[in-house]
């Protein structure tokens, strides 16, 4: 068991094993930096679930597995602290925004970018990533080639703009904006964890991309300002934004802002998106299954919606095994500001902690025969994702990503459109397609060339007539059910509370409350879809007397 936070473990608690061969001022350096993913798993194999190495002069300790992932992710900031971790964020997000502003401000800072993600404008995005999947692919014709990553980069960069940022960011400043994001992303280095400011040239185009854009914004929000009509997108909300003491933001602080929330709604999704087809290409038989599925429920020209999406579980399993098996962020890090404590082990202030989604995912004991592409592991009767933090290709706890509802969203739009129209096939040998780890965002290695064939066997979909029976039932005098939330989950995307109004209220400031402490069981479906779609999984339903109910229906 994890030590919780009220717990004072033994000072005497033992120190992380660490790994051999570390080199004076290098560290481990070399070795992890030819495959971070290989060198972390030889880790956990000589070491466990916990051990230690050396990047330069920083010592890192890094933690696999449910239980290690917990404690990582539940550990409050006092303790574990993000923001010191991500200090390679500063030169792209700006100095005093997010990760390098002080608690109370970066606080404020989130809670200003949720409006964006929460569940009423998502319902909103699903038409507009269509729109832009059909431009992408308008003059394709019969058949054709592509680098699948690149195309994945350009249509995702287009569809989060578009959603996220607006109509400037998205038709006026589309190529220039495309190539600055490139830029700001490829600042993502490695080396900037240790080293952020060398004067390299990866690091030079990164500050000058940052410096145009504010510009770029600067000039945006004074055309703005000249309208009567207000846009509702984030930039907006961002220039209407407040503080507590009532003060506005900077062209400076929402410049990075806005890149905070493109990052959170594309850098991890084009490698995803790639890897997707990918894998499909590699296997027909699953190819064979989500095509059917789309076919079966969207038909030659089914609307695609919020909702519609969410009933293609065949997709949405294989898009979760991709994320397993190629989670884009090779590890997660936070700084040690007080003594952490797992199990019998204790890391000292000042070191590094960090959890690897890639590991953790490729533990026999939680995901049997790892290293194999099984979507139906996440079927209802497998369930192996079940298991708290077992699966954190998003991370986990109250900084889970909060673009991952709008990522998914992303993928199962962009395939719903994509692969009704056509197929996909490798162009080179199947085992040419491997991950690049050379960047801290993973995705395959470039180029990435796959041949597209205009679909001609498209199905329409099955006309079926649902019988639906009515249930009719006593309302009960003692409690039905109960609903659990974790406050160290949520984060406010007010989904439960488009799902069932009458159990769940968000206020402005993304706080639940409960409405109905003993709700009756004519509100159990409405209670189970709430936990269901709630994207940090912050909701649990319980009852003594559910399992009886739900036997009787």
């Amino acid at each position: 068991m994890t030590t919780t936070n009220t717990e004072k473990p033994d000072s005497t608690g033992k120190v992380p094993p660490k790994m051999p061969r570390s080199l004076p001022l290098l560290g481990n350096m070399l070795e992890f930096g030819k495959n971070p993913f290989s060198y972390m798993m030889e880790l956990r194999k000589t070491l466990g679930e916990i051990g230690e190495f050396r990047m330069f002069h920083q010592k890192m300790v890094l933690m696999t597995g449910p239980e290690a992932n917990e404690a990582f992710f539940r550990a409050p900031d006092a303790q574990l602290d993000q923001s010191q971790a991500y200090k390679i964020m500063t030169p792209i997000f700006g100095k005093g925004v997010v990760f390098d502003a002080p608690p109370h401000k970066k606080d404020q800072q989130l809670k200003m970018l949720m409006p964006v993600l929460r569940d009423k404008p998502m319902r909103g995005y699903a038409q507009v990533i269509v729109q832009e999947v059909e431009q992408m692919i308008a003059g394709w014709g019969d058949a054709g080639e592509i680098d699948l990553l690149e195309f994945m980069k350009e249509l995702t960069i287009y569809t989060s703009s578009h959603c996220l940022l607006g109509d400037e960011f998205r038709y006026e400043l589309n190529e220039e904006f495309a190539k600055i994001y490139h830029d700001l992303e490829k600042g993502v280095n490695p080396l900037a964890f240790v080293f952020p400011y060398l004067p390299l040239p990866v690091f030079r185009r990164r500050d000058r991309a940052r410096a145009r854009l504010q510009e770029l914004v600067t000039g945006i929000i004074a055309k703005r300002a000249q309208k009567a009509e207000k846009s509702e997108d984030a930039f907006q909300l961002l220039i209407d934004a407040k503080y507590d003491d009532g003060s506005g933001l900077s062209a400076h602080e929402i410049t990075g802002m806005l890149i905070g929330t493109i990052f959170a709604g594309h850098h991890t999704t084009a490698g995803t998106a790639a890897w997707t087809l990918l894998e499909l290409a590699r296997r027909p038989g699953y190819m064979v299954e989500v095509l059917n599925e789309l076919d079966a429920h969207f038909g030659v020209d089914g609307e695609v919606t919020f909702q519609s999406l969410r009933e293609i579980p065949i997709l949405e399993n294989v898009i979760k095994e991709v994320l397993r098996l190629h989670p884009p962020l090779i590890f997660l890090i936070r700084k040690v500001m007080q003594d952490f404590h797992f199990k019998d082990y204790t890391v000292k202030a000042g070191k590094y902690v960090c959890a690897s989604p890639r590991v953790s995912h490729r533990i026999p004991d939680v995901f049997p025969d790892p290293e194999k592409f099984d979507p139906d592991r996440y079927s209802e009767t497998r369930q192996e994702d079940a298991k708290p933090f077992s699966w954190i290709a998003f991370g986990g706890g109250k900084h889970k990503c909060s673009g991952n509802a709008f990522a998914m969203l992303q993928l199962k739009a962009i395939f719903s459109i994509l692969l009704r129209r056509y197929t996909f096939e490798l162009i080179d040998d199947k085992d040419t397609y491997q991950d690049d780890f050379t960047q801290m965002v993973v995705q395959p290695v470039s180029p990435c060339r796959v041949r597209y064939i205009k679909r001609t066997d498209l199905k329409s979909a099955a006309d079926q007539s649902t019988n639906v029976v009515v249930h009719e039932h006593t309302q009960p005098t003692s409690p039905s059910f109960q609903i659990k939330i974790d406050r160290e989950l949520c984060q406010g995307h007010a989904t439960c509370m488009t799902e069932a109004p009458e159990l769940f209220h968000v206020d402005d400031a993304g706080t639940v409350t409960v409405l109905q402490e003993n709700p009756m069981l004519d509100l159990l479906v409405k209670a189970r879809q709430a936990e269901k779609y709630c994207p940090t999984k912050a909701i649990s339903v319980v009852s003594t007397e559910l399992n009886h109910y739900e036997e009787k229906e």
